[in-house]
């Protein structure tokens, strides 16, 4: 009797650890399948991306040292959700997305500053004080960045609402958290940020204000790359004499994204549709304008969630920055920039695909699904099924 009891314990001792042993497995598969999607393979994609190089010539003679490169990330519409239409489980996965991937970059790439391109929120058009305090919150945690990285954000629709939506509360409500600079200047390179929701060209308040801010900066610009008296052109420190980067929401005018080409342009069903000029992309006039004023060497905007390049005017480059979370698109991405006051070069930098992490996760469940019915003994183990089928092979 003592020798069955003995022989029982000893049983149910080996199954205990089995089943122990077992659950550790598993344990440490999900673990290692969750470290994969939601850390390692942001680093993983995000290492294989590099700054472009920039010819960098020399101020004067061959003893001088070269032109300081400055190293810029552009992103653009980032939709955090709000509390209308914001689903927690569409908030969970899509801003940890964009957390992960952002501060990935920071610290893999290290850019010197940032520009984030409009449609930071996706409610601010009628979120109430209280939500937009909290999506303000949820904003500041997800883009945290050290004090020497500079982040500059452009105002979107959906941040302030379109023209008939927009009121100086809204706009100035959004200035209080972001810096209303509309001219910025970093090793010798201006960047010019529009309010591009402003340029209606009705003459409304808002609008002639936008305009008339704009026509000064317009003016210092100029006045910069011509040689001046002291003072004449105007207060405070004279402009790098470099043409500027323009930065804004809305692109300037295009027909639609029917010439746009690349693995992140619009899906092939939505390249021919036209564009509505003040609600896709601004109006044949406003563009002309912010042309004629500015004179920029090169436009960044965003709005449209794709990717396209296309020449304005005498040939000054125009890139649409994609969207920055999988909730517009699933394979996001930023735009990585080199540049000088006379030069620059532009890369793409893709972040993970959300397919690839939402296929890996049900391959993963799969496993896990099978693991589990071989222990229980309800499938064959893969492993003895493949022994059995070679020794039955050989036998024939």
């Amino acid at each position: 009797m003592a020798a069955f009891r003995f022989g029982f314990g000893r049983l149910n001792f080996h199954l205990l650890k089995r089943r122990s042993f077992l659950l550790l497995k598993l344990i440490a598969f999900v673990c290692s399948v969750l470290l994969f999607c939601e850390f390692l393979i942001y680093y993983l994609v995000i290492l294989r991306c590099n700054w472009p190089e920039v010819k960098t010539p020399a101020h004067g003679g061959e003893q001088e040292t070269p032109e300081p490169v400055l190293k810029a990330m552009f992103l653009a519409d980032t939709h955090l959700l709000g509390e209308v239409r914001g689903h927690w489980l569409d908030k969970l996965r899509r801003e940890w997305q964009m957390e992960r991937a952002f501060q990935t970059a920071l610290w893999l790439l290290q850019p010197e500053v940032v520009f984030i391109l409009g449609d930071i929120f996706d409610e601010g058009k009628w979120s109430s004080p209280q939500a937009w305090a909290d999506d303000v919150k949820r904003f500041q945690k997800m883009f945290r960045h050290p004090g020497h990285v500079q982040l500059k954000v452009v105002v979107g629709n959906h941040d302030i609402g379109f023209h008939y939506q927009m009121n100086r509360y809204r706009i100035k409500r959004f200035e209080k958290v972001f810096n209303p600079e509309r001219l910025f200047s970093w090793k010798g390179i201006n960047f010019v940020m529009v309010n591009s929701v402003a340029l209606e060209g009705d003459g409304c308040n808002i609008c002639s204000e936008a305009e008339a801010e704009l026509m000064d900066i317009s003016h210092k610009l100029n006045c910069s790359r011509e040689e001046q008296r002291p003072g004449q052109c105007g207060e405070g420190q004279p402009l790098p004499a470099s043409a500027p980067v323009l930065l804004q929401h809305f692109p300037l005018y295009r027909r639609s994204d029917a010439n746009c080409s690349g693995e992140d342009a619009a899906p092939p069903e939505e390249k021919g549709i036209p564009f509505k000029e003040r609600y896709d992309v601004l109006s044949r006039e406003a563009s002309q304008k912010l042309l004629w004023w500015l004179r920029p060497r090169l436009i960044l905007s965003g709005h449209t969630h794709s990717g396209c390049e296309v020449l304005h005017g005498a040939g000054v480059p125009e890139l649409s920055v994609p969207s920055f979370s999988w909730r517009n698109r699933n394979n996001p991405s930023f735009i990585m920039g080199s540049m000088t006051p006379t030069e620059y070069a532009l890369a793409k930098c893709y972040l993970p695909l959300e397919d690839t992490v939402l296929t890996t996760y049900c391959a993963a469940a799969g496993f896990l699904v099978v693991l589990m019915l071989v222990h229980l003994g309800l499938v064959a183990s893969p492993v003895l099924f493949g022994y059995k089928l070679l020794r039955k092979f050989k036998t024939v």
